[in-house]
């Protein structure tokens, strides 16, 4: 038996955007322990991993290992049909299909008949970082916002003291720092200066899918290194991390 409830849509809705600017087709590995999923961008430049302990849910049940895949088109359009404040819940469902069940005083129960997928699973990267920066999400999305404006991609440079993101194009140049002790920057540890450069657009995305769930943004990298992004669907142990690879145009 497997059912996964949570008090809200949030989370669902989240990772439903996140793993949509990613992949069309979706599996999610669920045990005793709570629920995992990663997966690759078609052009392996982003990965997605997602972290989703038993702990985290309002209540979670599952005897036995069950694998499900579906389209993630299919998994949006159902999420989104889900009230801020349902409570949703999803559990194995007859003839291979997951039931999906909405409540909240209106109740509603769906079925998604579940598919094969043909996608290899995605190793995950075994890196080892110079910088790490824990900052407010909207501080980072105004940064690339900015730089978006003459480019579409950001270079970050990491001192001890400082991050600096910048970005130029034909159209001009731009420049964003902060320093460590600035009010967005809840934290910034670097063993040696890190440069790289990454794509606005990916970076971008992955922020805007999580925004009604995640605060802050943990950021860690090295020259010309992927970028490592831990984002936070609550504060009870759900985590996603997204990997990104760097422009070789550095």
């Amino acid at each position: 038996m497997f059912v996964a409830k949570t008090a809200g849509s949030a989370e669902w809705r989240a990772v439903a955007a996140a793993v949509k600017t990613l992949v069309e087709e979706a599996t999610f590995d669920a045990n005793s322990e709570g629920i995992k999923f990663r997966a690759m961008d078609p052009s392996h430049v982003a990965l997605v991993d997602l972290d989703w302990p038993g702990s985290a849910w309002t209540a979670y049940e599952c005897d036995k290992p069950f694998k499900f895949s579906v389209r993630v088109e299919d998994l949006t359009k159902l999420i989104n049909r889900a009230d801020a404040k349902d409570s949703v819940e999803i559990g194995s469902g007859e003839d291979d299909s997951i039931s999906v069940k909405f409540s909240n005083g209106y109740k509603r129960e769906f079925n998604i008949h579940l598919i094969e997928s043909t996608a290899a699973s995605a190793p995950l990267p075994k890196l080892e970082f110079d910088t790490k920066a824990t900052m407010t999400k909207t501080v980072l999305e105004k940064i690339l916002g900015d730089v978006s404006v003459v480019s579409d991609q950001v270079t970050i440079l990491a001192t001890k003291e400082r991050l600096t993101f910048s970005g130029k194009s034909d159209v001009g140049k731009a420049e964003i720092s902060l320093a460590r002790n600035d009010a967005d920057v809840l934290e910034l540890q670097s063993n040696a200066e890190s440069k790289a450069t990454y794509s606005i657009d990916y970076v971008s995305g992955i922020l805007k899918a999580l925004s009604a769930v995640a605060d802050t943004v943990e950021l860690e990298y090295s020259t010309k290194k992927p970028l490592r992004l831990m984002l936070k669907l609550n504060d009870q142990g759900a985590k996603m991390w997204y990997f990104l690879a760097p422009r070789v145009s550095d």
